[in-house]
């Protein structure tokens, strides 16, 4: 990766936002997806790969909440991230739940268990990108894991999520059946903004050079590694 020097937390993020407008927006999977040019298989399938990255997620964050210091500020903004993804309590808000309903509209002949586990076998992209993930976090120190989720996920989720969201209700995708696009709207709208500002209140704290360094070598890794899952998917589909 291109060793760049920051002297600000804003300059940061607009390096992050550089990287993913470059490799994220202007990737082959969003710009078929926001044209209309998939088909209903590959919608199905983008939906099954998906399902797998995101169920995973909660296992993302207990990583990087192990990789903190166990100090309230360093740990309770990603556990209130996890606390999200479990519906903040409520089963009927569970994001495997809330993503269920995304899958049923564009996969309905997959089985789904009653974990919200659809039954067919895993992807390789899915599990590579989870995989990629965790093992950042296994050796991460605790501003590397910060950056890694609040730089390398949150700051863009919102809008990553709320583009597939949009995209999803181009007329070519709803012709047969109307696609439930909640749970992307959701994150869109509420989860994703409060997740990204509970790690920057904790990030923006770090000014010096080599910790801005830092942090965007972390949140640039994982912001490349999700980019490149959407690269993985679009290859599969071909």
């Amino acid at each position: 990766m291109e060793e760049q020097s920051f002297t600000t937390y804003e300059e940061v993020e607009q390096a992050i936002w550089k990287l993913v407008q470059e490799r994220i927006f202007n990737g082959r999977l969003m710009i078929a997806l926001e044209k209309g040019e998939l088909t209903e298989p590959q919608i199905r399938q983008f939906a099954l790969q998906y399902s797998y990255y995101s169920r995973n997620f909660p296992r993302v964050l207990g990583a990087a909440i192990a990789a903190m210091e166990p100090l309230d500020k360093w740990w309770v903004p990603i556990a209130d991230n996890l606390w999200d993804e479990g519906g903040r309590g409520n089963p009927k808000a569970y994001h495997s739940r809330l993503f269920r309903t995304f899958l049923e509209s564009v996969a309905p002949d997959v089985p789904i268990n009653d974990e919200h586990v659809p039954q067919i076998p895993v992807y390789p992209a899915p599990k590579k990108a989870v995989d990629t993930f965790i093992g950042f976090l296994r050796n991460a120190t605790p501003l590397q894991a910060m950056a890694a989720i609040g730089l390398g996920s949150e700051l863009f989720a919102g809008q990553v999520m709320g583009r597939i969201g949009e995209a999803l209700q181009h007329p070519n995708y709803n012709q047969n059946r109307k696609i439930n696009v909640t749970f992307w709207s959701l994150h869109a709208d509420t989860h994703e903004p409060r997740h990204y500002q509970l790690c920057k209140d904790v990030l923006i704290e770090h000014r010096e050079p080599a910790d801005l360094a830092v942090m965007y070598q972390a949140g640039a890794a994982m912001a490349l590694s999700e980019a490149q899952f959407y690269e993985d998917i679009y290859d599969s589909m071909q």
